[in-house]
């Protein structure tokens, strides 16, 4: 019942722009939360976070191009991502870092292909 559902993704080319979205099935209000991406072989990396009070972080790679915000009355995050790069193609996931168990599970994530 408990959920994550995270949509938005696609096949783009170098360059091109996609905006994920995170909804969650609780609240999200107060929660340290951040989008991860996993490509095959690789292990699940946390990209991106946000604070409760809109603070935010990002792993290196994704610096600059890529913006975490969120919105609390709508129970969602979205993660923008501009100047996208082959390198970014994986799997993309929302969780809260800080406790994983807060919304049942992982979700499905979305898929993200970045290619000429």
């Amino acid at each position: 019942q408990v959920q994550l559902v995270e949509s938005g993704g696609g096949l783009v080319q170098p360059g091109g722009s996609l905006r994920l979205s995170c909804a969650a099935s609780r609240s999200i209000r107060g929660i340290y939360m951040g989008w991860y991406r996993q490509a095959p072989g690789k292990q699940r990396e946390l990209v991106a976070d946000i604070s409760s009070g809109g603070w935010t972080n990002y792993a290196d790679s994704v610096k600059g191009r890529f913006t975490i915000s969120r919105d609390n009355a709508k129970n969602t995050m979205y993660l923008q991502m501009n100047s996208l790069k082959p390198e970014d193609t994986a799997v993309y996931f929302c969780n809260a870092p800080q406790n994983l168990g807060y919304f049942g599970s992982w979700g499905q994530g979305t898929q993200v292909t970045v290619s000429s």
